[in-house]
């Protein structure tokens, strides 16, 4: 059993915080040439943290026990009949966020849009409040919702002072906001998902209200919107016009499309957990109460794993990695898989599909700046925007010219 390579730096004066925060990848790819290894440390948040960046790793990491019963409860609502019932809402949902793309002649801020698609998703399936019948309430929610995620991001202090108060302290108004409405349908809606986790033999009686504001939260939203501007951006354009085809024919191939961008821009940057008990990872011992986090930009290239690891190339999940989804832990992965991970894979395939069954794409203007920002959800630092051309419309102007 070995030492970590690298130093964790004394108490405060060591720490590295600031550096993770304001460029990840950069960090952890000039930890990993320095200590010449996928697996290192450094002091986050005042903690000695180990870093993996290896497959090996995160498997190890994230291979161990779950809550057995919780976790079942709540995975019951996200598979089989629970979410094949959800169908025809999720379609309606894509229909009535993506049909005007093009109407307006003008080039759209992707992630804005695939955003609210995600909010109007999230709140109709998790809460019954579909933006179209209950307008007024959805804004509320949405608004209270942006607010906790400010607030939640911003410093820990609890201040209020005549006609100001501080990001921490908005975010705990609003999420009490929150918890009202998430009370309120819990005791009055009997049917969908919120009627469904009130039935839940679930440990407390706070629990099912705690997960619906996990479940409603602007992460999830955000991760949406995070996936498919990825996916816009990386298919966008003339050529990948046969890729945008091809995709919109062949749902496995559509399927491999998705995973390779999961694989290369993960929303979340990673996971961290902490020791509590001397362990070991990776062959490197891992001192009790000290700080691990996977960073999944690093784990999914891994060239251990994945050849190229650089280059997109959606056809690896078909040779060398096919059957191996398991290795990606943008959520997760193993016992500590996320819950909902089949419910975003129907997001996700029903929105691109609705996309390349009625749209062409491209940059405009062509020339954008998309270095990715990577907290707290990975997306270009400036919103890119994309010009829609509806495909009867291309047909149309192709027959005109022939």
């Amino acid at each position: 059993m070995s030492k970590l390579p690298g130093n964790a730096g004394l108490s405060l004066l060591g720490d590295k915080s600031l550096d993770f925060y304001r460029d990840p990848v950069s960090f952890y790819r000039q930890k990993m040439d320095k200590h010449g290894g996928r697996v290192f440390q450094s002091r986050l948040l005042n903690r000695p943290t180990a870093f993996i960046c290896s497959v090996e790793g995160m498997r190890e990491l994230l291979s161990g026990e779950e809550a057995c019963l919780l976790r079942l409860s709540l995975t019951s609502l996200f598979t089989g009949r629970c979410l094949e019932s959800q169908r025809d809402f999720i379609s309606s949902v894509c229909e009535r966020c993506l049909k005007d793309l093009s109407l307006s002649g003008q080039p759209e801020c992707v992630y804005s849009v695939f955003k609210r698609l995600g909010t109007e998703l999230v709140l109709g399936l998790f809460l019954n409040v579909r933006a179209e019948e209950q307008p007024e309430l959805f804004q509320e929610i949405m608004q209270l919702c942006t607010q906790h995620w400010h607030g939640l991001i911003s410093a820990p202090v609890n201040v209020k002072v005549p006609l100001w108060s501080s990001g921490f302290s908005t975010a705990l108004e609003a999420r009490d906001k929150l918890m009202d409405i998430i009370k309120d349908k819990l005791e009055n809606d009997k049917e969908g998902f919120v009627g469904s986790l009130g039935s839940l033999p679930l440990p407390d009686s706070s629990a099912a209200s705690q997960h619906l504001l996990l479940f409603i939260s602007a992460l999830i939203p955000k991760a949406v919107a995070s996936l498919l501007t990825s996916f816009t951006l990386v298919l966008g354009g003339n050529e990948q016009e046969e890729t945008r085809r091809r995709a919109g024919e062949d749902p496995d191939y559509l399927h491999r499309v998705l995973l390779e961008v999961q694989r290369l821009w993960p929303p979340f940057i990673g996971g961290r957990r902490i020791a509590d008990q001397d362990s070991t990872l990776a062959g490197f011992h891992v001192p009790k109460g000290n700080g691990v986090i996977y960073i999944s930009h690093g784990v999914h290239r891994d060239p251990e794993v994945f050849e190229e690891p650089d280059n997109f190339q959606p056809e690896r999940w078909r040779g060398r990695n096919a059957g191996q989804e398991h290795l990606l832990c943008s959520f997760g992965s193993g016992p500590r898989s996320c819950i909902g991970s089949k419910l975003a894979d129907i997001f996700l395939k029903d929105v691109c599909m609705y996309l390349l069954k009625h749209y062409d794409w491209c940059l405009d203007p062509p020339s954008q700046d998309l270095e990715y920002k990577w907290l707290p959800v990975s997306r270009p630092a400036d919103p890119p925007t994309v010009s829609f051309t509806r495909l009867d419309q291309t047909r149309s102007d192709e027959s005109d010219t022939s």
